[in-house]
């Protein structure tokens, strides 16, 4: 079943002012169209620029496309005030890219995990929620008085992930959330954020510009390119048949095993 459809989405930034004509806006998305099911393990991949930072943010709507629609569950996302989007707060959360940097520093990690369950108003034990979060990505309760400063980066990216599914969302949307880990630290975040899609049936979208990565977690991949999907398959399929040019070109910036997968 649909669970986030979006269609025709479409975005341009104004572009800066010339001196002597007016600079025509900066074009982000072009009628971008794609359905995500619950509990889907879904790849966004593309270069610096192909759009996929601005279609992040509209599907965590910080922004408004131009043109098209976000329906969550068949309720329409876009437009929308802070407190009239809870109910899609609660059923949409975000992994951030840099955790370290997100985390505010001062705060402990069961303070940061319990944050978002008190701004969303959820009728449910905090304590508890964070408690269970943190043992779901393989973090026990004496991690809760710690603060981000005393963190490896491996077990930030665990709390940011922590904070995001404490609510138990439907479905995530991760930003390259194991760019620059080290590459055992990535594969226990990937472990981690496959076991809640397994275990828990989350679905998610992961955004990245290596496609190496998305093919260890992700059953669907959605190519991207100049604001446009430009390919969207199963993983196999893609990885062994690419269909447009820039997806072979993404391939074959990728190692040689995953390429070749």
């Amino acid at each position: 079943m649909t669970f986030l459809s979006i269609g025709n989405l479409s975005l341009a930034y104004p572009a800066p002012r010339g001196f002597w004509r007016k600079t025509p806006p900066a074009p982000a998305l072009h009628e971008v169209s794609f359905d995500l099911d619950a509990g889907d393990r879904v790849g966004l991949v593309g270069v610096s620029g192909s759009g996929k930072s601005s279609l992040l943010r509209c599907l965590l709507a910080l922004e408004a496309p131009q043109a098209g629609q976000i329906f969550c569950d068949g309720r329409a996302v876009l437009p929308g005030s802070v407190a009239s989007l809870r109910w899609y707060r609660r059923m949409v959360q975000y992994i951030p890219q840099d955790p370290a940097g997100s985390l505010e520093p001062r705060m402990t990690v069961l303070q940061l995990v319990t944050e978002p369950l008190l701004r969303l108003h959820i009728d449910r034990n905090p304590e508890q929620l964070a408690k269970q979060a943190l043992a779901s990505i393989g973090l026990d309760h004496r991690f809760l008085s710690r603060r981000p400063g005393e963190l490896s980066g491996g077990q930030a990216q665990r709390v940011a992930i922590a904070r995001a599914i404490a609510m138990r969302p439907v479905f995530l949307l991760a930003d390259e959330p194991v760019s620059g880990l080290d590459m055992t630290i990535r594969a226990q975040v990937a472990r981690v954020l496959k076991d809640l899609s397994t275990d828990q049936g989350t679905g998610f979208l992961m955004v990245s510009h290596d496609i190496s990565i998305l093919a260890e977690l992700c059953q669907r991949i959605l190519v991207m390119q100049e604001g446009r999907i430009v390919e969207d398959r199963p993983t196999r399929d893609l990885l062994r048949d690419p269909h447009h040019p820039h997806t072979q070109e993404l391939l074959n910036a990728a190692p040689p095993m995953i390429a070749a997968a």
